[in-house]
């Protein structure tokens, strides 16, 4: 009697990184930028992400260092408190990695597919 294959998922990580395996640029840094854009703050973007001001500060830091771009300009705060925009730069390596990412998604979907259809058969 044969059995049938439960319904399954599959997921995946994306990141960019040197040679050497060192991380520049990922899901989660895209997503930090992408938040940066929407709040115009990193601190409001982390809080929205969930993840600490520090730690993305020092993301950001490691994006501009190891890429030698500069993707994010800081304006310090004031009673008003502080802002931070995202560069030319910024956006376009936040479009190129969009674009490189829903390409990969729409590629992973096709394979993914493929093999639900093939196992299937077992």
């Amino acid at each position: 009697m044969k059995q049938k294959i439960p319904e399954l998922n599959a997921h995946y990580k994306l990141w960019l990184s040197l040679k050497n395996d060192e991380g520049i640029l990922g899901d989660g840094k895209w997503r930090l930028l992408n938040a940066i854009e929407e709040f115009g703050s990193i601190s409001k973007a982390a809080t929205n992400l969930g993840i600490s001001y520090r730690k993305a500060w020092g993301d950001l830091r490691k994006v501009e260092e190891l890429l030698g771009i500069s993707v994010i300009e800081r304006h310090r705060g004031g009673q008003a408190g502080g802002s931070s925009e995202i560069t030319e730069q910024g956006m376009n390596l936040i479009k190129a990695y969009s674009r490189f990412h829903n390409e990969f998604e729409s590629f992973f979907q096709k394979t993914f597919k493929k093999f639900q259809n093939e196992i299937s058969t077992l």
